[in-house]
């Protein structure tokens, strides 16, 4: 069973912003994404920047509110299987979910507040409930020194302040905070695109290391296609809203078949033209999307004529491996 079931899921925001903008004309952000996340599965979103995967993610713990679609979350965390549809949730029960489904940012120096300690950082969202449940203080605080621990640093560093940690340092607080109330699945939102190379390779492992010990599932959002597949299981690629490719990340690395996760590939091995790869970057964002042809027409290597008056379906070309692609050839 799934812990997460995303389907039919829609955004649209409002193309111009401010008091003055008109209203009426739409930017379709999210449009009509379904997946699923299975118990203790990594799933990977990959895209572009402004592809829509950040805006999916937060219709998943609510910071956005869908236009349309269905989000089930199944919790075994009451000793029984759970469902609940994830758009009703109201007061209490949104509440509890947001502590099992709980997201960490892509920028640690933003989303940690440079006033308080490391302490309070941990504790200041999840203190009440836990009291609630009966844990001292003193267990509170020893609960976070642990698992400050298991993130990679000190307990000593408790009475610290973010601004003396490292960027790497700072993320793994972020991890810690998010682990504090025992999660059963992480939004990492981008969690290593803003570090070093070596220190996302420990940042990762750490992951790894977390979801093998805690039995946790993931939604792993990137714009790097091969870090994406070194930590997911399956990868969907996103392009102006849309799931354009999913496959297992093993199938995906080896024989990826729409154009747009070759021009990924392409990019994250520096191999892309670079005119291409920025050719539609504010396009993607800005333009409405359109129902009568393909989204990736104006970019597309091999489009053909019933690319520019159709718009293709996500079609299951063999088990697990979906693409949204006309002229596809699995020999490209």
């Amino acid at each position: 069973m799934s812990v997460l079931k995303v389907s039919g899921l829609f955004k649209r925001f409002n193309l111009e912003a401010g008091f003055f903008a008109r209203f009426g004309r739409f930017v379709n952000a999210v449009n009509d994404i379904s997946f699923s996340i299975g118990k203790n599965e990594a799933y990977g979103l990959v895209g572009e920047s402004g592809c829509g995967k950040t805006t999916t993610a937060r219709l998943l713990v609510r910071m956005y509110e869908a236009d349309a679609g269905e989000i089930i979350y199944n919790s075994a965390s009451c000793g029984e299987d759970k469902s609940m549809s994830v758009i009703n949730l109201k007061k209490d029960d949104l509440k509890f979910y947001r502590e099992k489904v709980r997201y960490i940012f892509q920028d640690p120096a933003r989303s940690l507040n440079p006033r308080m300690s490391v302490y309070e950082v941990l504790v200041s969202g999840c203190r009440k409930p836990l009291r609630q449940r009966g844990v001292s203080e003193r267990e509170l605080r020893k609960k976070a020194a642990d698992i400050l621990e298991e993130a990679g640093l000190q307990a000593a560093d408790l009475d610290k302040r973010p601004s003396e940690f490292s960027g790497g340092q700072r993320q793994r607080i972020s991890i810690a905070r998010a682990l504090l109330m025992e999660p059963e699945v992480l939004i990492c939102d981008e969690v290593v695109s803003a570090l070093d190379v070596s220190i996302q390779g420990q940042i990762l492992n750490l992951l790894l290391d977390i979801r093998k010990k805690r039995n946790i599932s993931f939604l792993f959002i990137a714009h790097d296609l091969k870090v994406a597949c070194y930590f997911c299981d399956r990868i969907g690629v996103m392009y102006k809203g849309e799931l354009m490719e999913e496959a297992p990340a093993a199938d995906l690395y080896r024989e990826g078949l729409h154009p747009y996760t070759k021009l990924l590939f392409s990019s994250a091995a520096g191999n892309a033209d670079k005119s291409e790869i920025s050719s539609s970057n504010s396009s993607s964002i800005t333009s409405n999307f359109s129902l009568s042809s393909c989204s990736f027409v104006s970019r597309c290597p091999i489009a053909a004529e019933k690319c520019r008056g159709e718009h293709p379906a996500l079609t299951e070309i063999k088990e697990g491996h979906l693409i949204r692609c006309f002229n596809y050839k699995q020999d490209q």
